[in-house]
């Protein structure tokens, strides 16, 4: 740990002219006097630290002094994929090493190439959470990322909506989508999507795998995420719609709004007619009602008549409401 860490501090001094040790502490976790141990120790080894005592001052290395620390640790290089996803390498356990992986990425490039990486490093952040969202505990991750990395089958525990389910499965590959983590794995003949945050236990047994001939993650995924909207929303709705009222249901998905794309122009003026997939009558109904008085259905009749029927409660009951206020 100590060794990584000495590693670390000159990969930053060599990033950066000037650094303090309350900076350093707070950039490793450590205490003031861990870093001056540190320094200590970097100086007996050769490297040139040079520190500068009162305002502005620091640790800095001698001027034209540079290592070539290019070889990369097993975490290091496992962390590579993650280096514009700290979140995501923090709960996978590779923070650290995705600190150091970079460091060791900029300290590799010349000059202005490395001020420019780091410029663009100090000045883009991502953040792959919607709005009003909180990442969900997933506590089983790390294990789990190990189990898939080496292959290993998993026993589990997992809380799904029909109760508890017990499985052994085999682990294919992780998925973060909109800072929720996912667990494609194989169980049986059938690949899976599981929550990590709805796994209640995991053990990682010494028994291996063979990962499917031809499997690709990402194609996977993509393919079952499209399989999923169509079993969620397997009929359609024919709905003329306004401008505000497309620019709201825009917002209601990529589905909602690959339908607002292909809406052709009707009149009046603005207005314009769109197929849009919906799960049921009734969940359909009560989006319609959200776009009032800025939507009309057109088919299916009955979704028409169910819209008609919901919308005369609401003004009956309003109504109601008002004459006995009265």
């Amino acid at each position: 740990m100590r060794a990584s860490r000495l590693l670390s501090i000159l990969i930053l001094l060599q990033l950066r002219p000037r650094l303090t040790a309350e900076a350093l502490a707070q950039e490793f976790e450590v205490s003031v006097r861990t870093i001056h141990r540190d320094i200590d120790e970097l100086s007996a080894a050769g490297v040139p630290v040079i520190g500068d005592r009162g305002p502005g001052g620091g640790f800095r290395l001698r001027e034209g002094f540079r290592t070539q620390l290019t070889g990369l640790l097993p975490d290091e290089a496992q962390a590579l994929p993650l280096l514009g996803l700290p979140g995501a390498a923090r709960e996978l356990g590779l923070g650290s090493a995705t600190q150091r992986v970079r460091g060791k990425l900029l300290a590799a490039l010349p000059g202005e190439t490395a001020a420019l990486a780091g410029r663009l490093q100090d000045s883009l952040h991502v953040d792959p959470l919607g709005w009003y969202q909180d990442t969900e505990p997933a506590a089983h991750l790390p294990a789990l990322m190990r189990a898939v990395l080496d292959r290993r089958r998993v026993a589990l525990e997992y809380e799904s909506w029909k109760g508890l389910r017990r499985w052994q499965a085999e682990p294919l590959g992780l998925v973060l989508k909109a800072g929720t983590w996912y667990a494609v794995v194989r169980q049986g003949a059938r690949t899976m999507t599981l929550k990590v945050a709805a796994i209640r236990t995991l053990a990682v047994t010494e028994a291996g795998f063979d990962r499917p001939a031809g499997f690709e993650l990402p194609k996977w995924w993509q393919a079952s995420l499209q399989r999923f909207e169509r079993e969620l929303r397997p009929l359609t709705a024919t709905l003329k719609a306004s401008a505000e009222a497309r620019r709201r249901l825009a917002e209601q998905g990529s589905y909602a709004a690959r339908a607002v794309a292909a809406a052709v122009p009707a009149q009046p003026a603005g207005w314009a007619t769109l197929t849009l997939p919906i799960e049921s009558h009734e969940q359909a109904a009560r989006l319609v009602l959200s776009l009032a008085p800025e939507a009309e259905v057109l088919a299916p009749p009955a979704l028409r008549e169910l819209v008609a029927r919901w919308a005369q409660r609401m003004a009956t009951r309003h109504r109601q409401r008002e004459r006995g206020a009265g």
